[in-house]
């Protein structure tokens, strides 16, 4: 531990060695997800390491540690709470969209493979994502014009196409 303390690398790697799966277990089961219980985990050592000379008394390391483990484990999911909720209120503000149902998005990706590359790229910005013909222009790198008329003649060909298998 005096190793630790004086700065070692390879010794503050041996006490991880030594603690890492008691505090893994511990974290995933406070936490229920593994995933977020490594992840906190590697930022609970990364703190104790950075912290490590605040440490009053060496022979208490491992409740030192498990005690900054639970409490960022508060703040982390604290956090992912309110992360939850500005993503839930976000997605609510948003304006519904019909969601295809399998026959129709199966029946679209058909459709847009018989597009061109350059017809599909700029059909997916302009009708599908949103954008403006100048963005799309820009982004592609292709004139306005020709973003223009791809978005024109690939609406034309995938109304053809989805018309005859929507009335099938």
């Amino acid at each position: 531990m005096s190793a630790s303390l004086a700065g070692s690398d390879a010794a503050f790697s041996r006490l991880v060695d030594r603690h890492q799966q008691a505090l893994r277990s511990f974290l995933r089961r406070v936490s229920g997800n593994d995933a977020d219980a490594d992840e906190l985990a590697q930022e609970v050592f990364l703190a104790a390491w950075t912290k490590l000379r605040l440490l009053r008394s060496p022979d208490m390391f491992r409740s030192w540690l498990f005690g900054m483990a639970w409490r960022m484990s508060k703040t982390f999911k604290r956090s992912a709470a309110r992360r939850r909720a500005r993503d839930e209120a976000w997605h609510e503000l948003q304006p519904q969209e019909q969601v295809p149902t399998n026959d129709l998005r199966l029946a679209l990706n058909r459709a847009l493979s018989t597009l061109s590359e350059d017809q599909r790229a700029a059909v997916a910005l302009c009708l599908a994502g949103g954008w403006t013909h100048d963005e799309a222009s820009r982004a592609l790198e292709i004139p306005l014009g020709t973003v223009k008329s791809h978005v024109s003649r690939g609406r034309a060909r995938l109304e053809e196409i989805l018309g005859d298998a929507h009335e099938q």
